[in-house]
């Protein structure tokens, strides 16, 4: 079979965020055979307008986020909880990812949703609204997937989540679950 690659997109752009070390930590349980690839350059879009969004002159930066999510197999969503939501950044993604409507790069796409705050809540709004936008914008959102973590300040403050060996047992089942539906989408196509 060929290599499965997944697309990890981070909703948090601080270098140092616990949401980008639980996205390193998902890369490291990715079995033979599967790519899980962090996307570099959310920070580099501009909010989604449609003015901008013509063909032929959609901004670099979103085309490559485009052309990056058309490529992936499946796409793994890490998402902070800012003021009880997703941020700003991972639903301008969706946004992008999203059109043209009806054909855009989340189109069918299988996507899993990893949600984690400061909070014993472990983002669960946030993790909810991001279901809601995936789904409106035509991803499949893969319910199997899912994982939580709350209270990440306590808990992996003083050490990555790769030393963690729940974390991984929970992201391992995250991926596993991902792949296995986005190679179910590829068989089905």
């Amino acid at each position: 079979m060929n290599q499965t690659r997944i697309l990890a997109l981070v909703g948090s752009l601080r270098a140092a965020s616990i949401n980008r070390r639980l996205a390193e930590a998902a890369v490291q349980t990715a079995p033979e055979g599967v790519e899980v690839t962090i996307y570099e350059g959310l920070a580099d879009i501009p909010f989604y307008n449609e003015d901008i969004d013509v063909p032929g002159a959609v901004p670099a930066a979103a085309q490559r986020l485009r052309d990056a999510v058309a490529e992936a197999d499946g796409v793994l969503l890490v998402t902070p909880e800012y003021n009880g939501t997703l941020s700003a950044v991972l639903k301008n993604a969706i946004d992008w990812a999203s059109r043209p409507y009806g054909v855009g790069a989340l189109e069918d796409k299988a996507v899993a949703i990893v949600s984690a705050s400061i909070s014993p809540n472990a983002a669960q709004w946030a993790h909810g609204d991001a279901v809601k936008a995936v789904g409106v914008a035509g991803g499949k959102v893969v319910e199997a997937a899912h994982a939580h973590f709350g209270a990440i300040g306590e808990r992996f403050g003083a050490a990555h989540p790769r030393e963690d060996a729940e974390a991984l047992t929970q992201l391992g089942a995250t991926v596993h679950e991902l792949v296995e539906a986005a190679r179910g989408q590829l068989v089905s196509a």
